[in-house]
């Protein structure tokens, strides 16, 4: 089975999938603090609380955008699993074309998205990656990357304006019922959520607009992807494992290639 891990900013997703069937889903948070052996001994106990060994394992691939993460990774991946993981990266095979000026630029995790909306639903098709930060990602009928747009996710977006006022109270991310809220938590909830609701509406038309494909479907990830999708209307797909599968349909490729 292959062993595949998403290294984010908040949280390390992984998930064990046998082929195409997804075994089992496990979510870490992104500690800078754990060594190898921590790591190593969490991942046992996670696998053994589903009935699963490490010795079931025959492949590992990882994304990763936090460089200070991965030598505990990996290591735990050799010292745990016995394993060499495969880091998506340059030389990797990913059989789509990345259009960016420079495309050893581009996060790991967004070639994961892009290969994963691409395979699975077609193009051309936009992909929203509502994580730590919100990533966009526009790919033609091709197939091939063209880009994108990078914005603060919404969780940070309602954390910097708590933290950066003197007043403003901590709150839950809810939807609200109306737009024009009666108390302070109704306002900002009201503010920070239907305001990224419209950001959200705008980058999908103007990306539709420029790739000249007003139909082109829109693929969503993320922890709020469907907080985001209940009010905005221009999200057509949600897939919380998109990152996971493009890391399978990745390493898949590699081994066809191998």
């Amino acid at each position: 089975m292959l062993f595949t891990l998403d290294i984010g900013n908040t949280n390390i997703k992984t998930a064990l999938f046998d082929g195409p069937e997804m075994v089992h889903y496990w979510r870490l948070s992104t500690t800078r603090k754990y060594t190898s052996d921590e790591m190593g001994v969490m991942m046992t106990q996670l696998f053994g609380h589903e009935g699963l060994s490490r010795d079931q394992v025959t492949g590992i691939v990882m994304s990763s955008v936090v460089p200070t993460v991965n030598f505990t990774v990996e290591h735990m991946c050799r010292d745990y699993f016995g394993l060499e993981p495969m880091a998506v990266g340059p030389g990797v095979k990913t059989g789509i074309d990345i259009k960016y000026e420079n495309p050893r630029e581009l996060g790991s995790d967004r070639i994961c998205n892009a290969v994963a909306a691409y395979t699975l639903y077609g193009g051309p098709c936009v992909y929203i990656d509502f994580g730590t930060a919100t990533t966009f990602g526009a790919l033609d009928a091709k197939g091939s990357f063209l880009g994108g747009c990078i914005c603060p996710g919404i969780k940070l977006t309602s954390e910097a304006l708590v933290s950066g006022t003197a007043k403003l109270p901590h709150f839950e991310l809810l939807m609200p019922d109306k737009v024009i809220g009666k108390t302070t938590i109704g306002n900002l909830q009201s503010g920070v959520i239907n305001g990224y609701v419209g950001q959200v509406i705008y980058l999908v038309n103007e990306i539709r607009r420029e790739m000249g494909c007003p139909d082109a479907k829109v693929i969503a990830t993320g922890g709020m992807a469907r907080l985001i999708a209940q009010k905005s209307g221009v999200i057509d797909h949600i897939d919380g494992l998109l990152t996971l599968k493009g890391l399978r349909l990745i390493y898949e490729k590699n081994q066809a290639k191998a």
